[in-house]
């Protein structure tokens, strides 16, 4: 890695989250750390399994949350990157505006999330127009489970499920 990008990466790091919204930015915060995850997907009709990698970090100043999904096995340098959420609160919306990027398939989501008792509702749209919610569900301190979930004529149909657990 080049000087540069060191320099970069250490200016979008943070150690911690910003004290002015400590106990809003920890809904997404729980998670900072690295987890082991068994992803279940929808692919041509047909479910799939594999390991990934899901590490959530602190960035911009501690007021946000991102997070880097990645294929497991293998040393770093050979990982595939699946892609990446940056999760930022809005005070003024009391909500988290929550972007992903999936870089390998050309998926770009914008979400608005929530907390919804113990669990996190996210909602919105993919770059290809439909509506989704992504939830996360069953929350502990070592494991948790996500969904994601596409809008269709007959309501709410799940498309991915992840099982992580804490590294």
């Amino acid at each position: 890695m080049n000087e540069k990008t060191t320099e970069m990466l250490r200016l979008l790091a943070a150690d911690g989250p910003h004290p002015d919204l400590r106990d809003e930015l920890m809904l997404f915060g729980q998670f900072v750390g690295s987890w082991s995850v068994r992803n279940r997907f929808l692919d041509g009709g047909v479910w799939r399994e594999e390991n990934r990698e899901w590490r959530f970090g602190w960035v911009l100043g501690g007021r946000a949350v991102q997070d880097v999904l990645v294929n497991d096995g293998g040393p770093d340098d050979a990982r595939v990157t699946a892609g990446t959420t940056v999760r930022v609160y809005d005070p003024a919306a009391s909500a988290w505006r929550v972007q992903w990027f999936g870089l390998a398939r050309a998926q770009y989501v914008t979400l608005f999330g929530r907390a919804a008792g113990d669990e996190i509702h996210q909602e919105g749209t993919r770059s290809d127009g439909a509506t989704v919610r992504w939830n996360f569900t069953d929350i502990t301190p070592e494991s948790f489970r996500w969904q994601g979930f596409v809008a269709d004529g007959d309501g709410w149909r799940l498309e991915q499920e992840m099982r992580a657990r804490r590294r």
